[in-house]
């Protein structure tokens, strides 16, 4: 069988596989759009693969290359990628080789996306002043809401002047509250970031909530009694 005919019938093949994947950009060089069968959240990646077939093919493995589409690919993974879709042609020296260097190439990119999901889990995301106070945000929001239903179960049991004592003392500014809103006492986050000054202690202040919620409960027992 001539090269020619070789190569029809292997591109035949392909293209009942990969009927939208593949694009035959010359004769002897075919593009094919690569991804992992399951994508993994925040780590798409999408390859081009470009396959030149030389003269001496299939005794020789074709000229390989690839290219991200969709998402980014360091040079570490592209040489990792490009060794082990090298290896898996050279296994197959002598006959088609597309098919398993394809193969191979989806497996590498589902090991590469799923390494880059583990080491974000493990490693978390790095923290900068506008995710911390994103997170803040959102952490004095779900305290508030979480502190108001537990008032409000207090209170159910609570006779009218319990209640009462109990809504002064609610409204009165905590030691952190107090803390917050004194600008001599603290500056803002980036101030702080970009002086290099120490990171506040905010154990103490939760040590003063505790005191405080402790001086709660003793008023609202001295008053029922």
């Amino acid at each position: 069988m001539s090269r020619q005919e070789t190569l029809a019938e292997e591109f035949e093949v392909l293209e009942s596989i990969y009927p939208d994947e593949l694009e035959k950009l010359e004769d002897d060089i075919i593009q094919i759009s690569v991804a992992p069968e399951e994508q993994v959240p925040d780590e798409e990646l999408r390859l081009l693969l470009r396959v030149e077939y030389p003269a001496e093919y299939p005794d020789v493995i074709p000229s390989l290359s690839i290219a991200a589409s969709e998402g980014e690919m360091s040079a570490e993974e592209e040489e990792t990628l490009m060794n082990r879709i090298k290896a898996s042609a050279e296994e197959s020296l002598g006959m088609a080789q597309t098919f398993s260097v394809v193969t191979t190439l989806i497996e590498g990119i589902a090991e590469v996306v799923t390494n880059r999901a583990e080491r974000r889990r493990t490693q978390g995301s790095p923290v900068t002043p506008e995710s911390f106070n994103a997170w803040r945000l959102k952490f004095n929001k779900e305290r508030q809401a979480k502190k108001k239903a537990q008032d409000e179960e207090k209170m159910r049991e609570m006779t009218n002047k319990e209640k009462e004592e109990f809504k002064k003392y609610a409204s009165r500014l905590t030691g952190r509250q107090l803390f917050e809103r004194n600008r001599d006492l603290a500056t803002s986050d980036d101030t702080l970031a970009e002086e290099g000054a120490e990171s506040v202690d905010i154990s103490k202040f939760n040590r003063e909530e505790a005191a405080e919620e402790e001086e709660e409960e003793r008023l609202r027992f001295s008053d029922s009694d």
